[in-house]
């Protein structure tokens, strides 16, 4: 595997003469609990053109699914004969997001090549995921994907580059390069994005092969998934399905090959890791909180875990294995009781918007420390994929809003 090869520039497409704002939405495994979110964000958008019509919100999932998916995939066809897209063929663009309290998170948008990721618990593949797979989700995701004309990802890569031999030299001499974007988010900061002149293209894929080189000394992943890791895996389950069906000379260079994606450093100042929180609805929080402490009894010290049950706080002395992410436990602890009991799981970034939804009656919540970010890379490479909804990467409104488009069908 030739290094430079592994994140590369795309034909990547954008919106001509369109209001970015109303185009340009957050992911759609965000407030998936609060479904208030995404109507009020279609009341905005209404019918102009936008990533909204040709994504599928989670919050919806429960909707009528062949009526929207037909809706997503008529969509994207009007789309591209009406002619909407420019687009920038071979280029990396150059992404500043800027966040909540300021600062600016920078980012290179490329393609990863899938034929160098698995997404298995133990996965040794060069693009590696930081979480578990939940293989369940990828059906749902595949019927949206495999007759879609385009992609449109939120997804987040990281590499590990402390010298910031990749980025950041790119970052130094944005201020020459054509702006493309440049924009206020709804309700998610501001957005910038460039691109990067094609001369600089051999340049970035060498610094990449380079620094990937020293990872493989090492024996560690040249990119670890951290955001949007059940989308790259439906991805590649769409891929595989037609490595199945076409001869290599069809596939080899085919579009779906490729999955676009932003890269990010993970020695960012701006990247921080927030905690995924949980709220199990609908079920008896006495009962769990019972069954929880019994599981893990207090033997010493024990791990003071954070619960909301109706909105009031209280802090649990639970027994978890010392040396490991409490997460660990209390997932597979959640995920077995929900087996045999009534209850609905869901993952939520944010303290206030936990304290909100753990409010309600037949509610408890569990509020979870952060990640160190440090930790995240020798962490993979002993442990292999870590639970999901682990960490992360900033808080619900600070995540990758779909905004450029690739084509993947020929």
């Amino acid at each position: 595997m030739n290094p430079e090869l592994l994140f590369t520039p795309g034909d990547i497409l954008l919106p001509q003469d369109t209001d970015m704002r109303k185009w340009s939405v957050i992911a759609c495994d965000q407030y998936t609990s609060q479904p208030e979110y995404w109507d009020q964000l279609g009341d905005y958008v209404g019918d102009a053109p936008s990533t909204l019509h040709m994504v599928f919100p989670e919050a919806y999932l429960s909707r009528d699914d062949g009526k929207r998916i037909a809706s997503i995939n008529h969509t994207m066809q009007d789309y591209l004969k009406k002619g909407l897209f420019r687009s920038y063929p071979d280029s990396f663009f150059y992404v500043e997001r800027t966040l909540t309290d300021g600062s600016i998170r920078k980012g290179l948008i490329g393609k990863l090549d899938l034929l160098e990721y698995e997404y298995s618990e133990k996965s040794q593949s060069l693009i590696r995921p930081t979480e578990k797979t939940v293989e369940s989700r990828i059906p749902p995701r595949v019927k949206i994907r495999e007759h879609a004309l385009l992609e449109l990802p939120h997804i987040m890569v990281l590499i590990d580059d402390p010298g910031k031999s990749v980025i950041e030299p790119v970052s130094d001499e944005s201020g020459n390069y054509e702006t493309l974007y440049d924009f206020d988010l709804w309700e998610g900061g501001h957005i910038c994005g460039k691109r990067i002149p094609k001369e600089k293209n051999q340049s970035i894929c060498a610094a990449f092969g380079s620094l990937f080189s020293r990872h493989c000394a090492q024996g560690n992943p040249a990119i670890l998934v951290g955001d949007g890791n059940h989308s790259l895996a439906t991805a590649k389950a769409c891929f595989e399905k037609l490595r199945q069906t076409l001869p290599k000379e069809q596939w080899i260079n085919h579009p779906a090959r490729w999955a676009l994606a932003e890269l990010v450093n993970l020695q960012d100042d701006a990247l921080k890791f927030e905690p995924v929180h949980r709220v199990v609805f609908d079920t008896d929080p006495k009962a769990l909180l019972y069954d929880l402490q019994n599981t893990f009894p207090v033997d010493g010290q024990g791990f003071s875990l954070q619960c909301i049950i109706q909105g009031q706080e209280q802090t649990i002395p639970v027994g978890f294995p010392a040396g490991i992410l409490p997460i660990g436990p209390l997932q597979k602890f959640l995920d077995t009781w929900l087996n045999t009991h009534t209850g609905v799981l869901d993952y939520i970034h944010d303290d206030g918007a936990l304290r909100d939804l753990a409010s309600r009656p037949g509610s408890i919540g569990f509020l979870l420390p952060p990640m160190e970010k440090n930790a995240l890379l020798p962490t993979v490479q002993q442990e292999g994929s870590l639970p999901r909804k682990t960490f992360s990467m900033g808080h619900s409104c600070e995540k990758r809003y779909y905004l450029e488009a690739r084509k993947i069908l020929p």
